[in-house]
């Protein structure tokens, strides 16, 4: 590395490190704030500049809709657990349109089909990560079915992943495990779901979804508390479409 770059690098780390360390006024010891638009970081009591020049680390670019900010966005979506590939992997798209939005010939369309087939090929290169791609699909189908967020699917793709880590899924079925993780997950997130609500947007029945349950419970250590009825009283005021006072009443007996 350039050793002027490198004392750069250097300087430019440890003002960030004493930038952040600053919590309170060197003069008076009021509350610092920063301002964003004079990148500076200023005292609320006796006004004393204590930092300038802050490095903006925001986009170059402005953006005053949210499709300004997706088309001049130059990143990608964040990782997620949802995908068995985290969302890193490429993504070709079944639109046979080109980046001007024409229809594509018929020789183009097959070079694209063939280029998806290679596409999906590379993204499951072992038996793990088909198995991770099936059951994430399943798990984020019968999570949109029972209404659960995002945050929940999230949670029982981590607990999968764990179960298929330690070897758990030997003589049990795909959709029986990926089934006791989102229920086991709901219950960690404050927002369960009836073992019959599940057991009716699963590929499997109530017996088997029960074992396998209880399984990954004991062997994976899973902290899952009883649900309290305090938990269903929102979903079934929504179902019943009551009042707000009838629904504080209930949740107060």
């Amino acid at each position: 590395m350039n050793p002027k770059r490198e004392h750069f690098t250097s300087t430019v780390d440890e003002k960030e490190v004493k930038r952040k360390e600053q919590t309170a006024c060197p003069e008076c010891g009021g509350r610092l704030a920063t301002d964003a638009e004079h990148a500076e970081t200023t005292c609320t009591e006796c006004g004393l500049v204590v930092d300038e020049d802050h490095i903006d680390r925001g986009p170059e670019w402005r953006a005053y809709t949210a499709t300004e900010e997706g088309n001049r966005s130059r990143v990608g979506a964040p990782t997620t657990k949802l995908l068995h590939d985290k969302g890193l992997s490429s993504h070709i798209g079944w639109e046979n349109r080109d980046s001007y939005g024409k229809a594509l010939s018929t020789r183009q369309r097959q070079q694209v089909q063939r280029l998806r087939t290679w596409d999906e090929r590379f993204r499951t290169r072992d038996h793990k990560e088909r198995n991770l791609k099936q059951a994430l699909g399943e798990i984020d189908r019968m999570g949109s079915a029972l209404g659960l967020s995002d945050d929940v699917r999230e949670t029982a793709s981590v607990i999968y992943r764990r179960a298929l880590e330690e070897g758990l899924l030997p003589g049990r079925t795909i959709e029986g495990i990926a089934t006791a993780s989102l229920y086991a997950a709901a219950r960690q997130m404050k927002t369960p779901r009836s073992i019959v609500e599940v057991a009716a947007v699963s590929r499997v029945d109530e017996v088997e979804f029960k074992r396998a349950y209880r399984y990954i419970v004991r062997e994976l250590g899973l902290a899952v508390e009883p649900a309290s009825p305090l938990q269903y009283v929102g979903r079934l005021a929504s179902g019943l479409d009551i009042d707000v006072e009838t629904e504080r009443l209930a949740r107060e007996l």
